[in-house]
């Protein structure tokens, strides 16, 4: 008896803890779309086993590896060669398996990037930048929204010197600086705030500038939920002129690993569109 399944290739993703991942619907819909034979898996690995995960994937087979939250900037280190965006950004969240090689990307800030401009048309050349938070989440997205040509990019963090190392990382890419939560200028308004801090997620006080926003300004979560992010519900409440989270980020992110992996970029539109009603 013949056995197809010895010809479907392998993906997947890890992270710790993993369950919640909307990853693997939305593979699974971009392979329907394109007619690719692929199978994508949920792999709850923990810190200490992730080398070890990694390495057995790419041994029995594995083509490639989404990584999220807790290993991002961990896997780094298990890559013989990084892209530009994934050096600049610290940290990986796309393997790519080939000749017993592994290359690393990041595709986060290309993601955020087309959510922006294409799905939420939002123009970015000339604009006022504010990001809340100097995490890695913020590395990964920093170097794609310069190349974007806005007027200035601010990031507010609560340690200040987070702030600035980013902001050095990227001085010669464009007019970037940095300020601590309180001391983001009370009278100087943004045209897009980013959120990329947990804060309100985990209990702590949201650092939110209300004097931030004008009636233009353009508010966006990197994270997303069911319900509004405290940040959503902040900005709505102090009348941002839209408040968006970060459902088009994570499938925009995962159709650039995807046309990595396979050499075909699926149409996000409609599987945005289940994703975000499925939830």
């Amino acid at each position: 008896m013949h056995d197809e399944t010895v010809s479907v290739d392998r993906y997947g993703v890890m992270g710790y803890p993993i369950s919640h991942s909307r990853s693997p619907v939305i593979h699974r819909l971009f392979a329907l779309q394109t007619a690719q034979n692929m199978q994508y898996e949920l792999l709850q690995v923990p810190p200490e086993k992730l080398d070890q995960a990694v390495r057995q994937f790419q041994n029995t087979g594995g083509k490639g590896l989404n990584i999220t939250v807790p290993h991002k900037r961990a896997v780094a280190r298990l890559c013989d060669q990084l892209s530009e965006r994934a050096n600049l950004a610290g940290a990986v969240n796309t393997l790519v398996f080939g000749d017993g090689d592994v290359f690393g990307d990041n595709t986060d800030g290309i993601g955020l990037l087309r959510d922006l401009t294409v799905n939420l048309r939002v123009p970015l050349a000339g604009t006022r930048i504010l990001i809340l938070g100097a995490g890695g989440a913020t590395r990964g997205i920093v170097g794609p929204l310069l190349s974007a040509a806005p007027d200035t990019l601010l990031i507010a963090n609560r340690s200040l010197h987070k702030a600035e190392v980013i902001a050095e990382l990227f001085s010669g890419a464009g007019r970037i600086s940095a300020c601590g939560f309180d001391d983001v200028p009370a009278s100087e308004t943004f045209d897009l705030i980013i959120n990329a801090t947990s804060a309100g997620l985990t209990g702590d006080a949201p650092p939110y500038p209300a004097s931030a926003i004008a009636a233009t300004t353009v508010c966006y979560d990197l994270s997303y939920g069911i319900k509004p992010t405290p940040f959503s519900a902040w900005a709505r409440e102090h009348r941002a002129a839209r408040s968006v989270m970060g459902w088009g980020m994570l499938v925009e992110q995962a159709a650039e690993s995807f046309h990595i992996w396979r050499g075909v970029r699926p149409a996000t539109a409609p599987v945005l569109k289940q994703i975000s009603v499925a939830a």
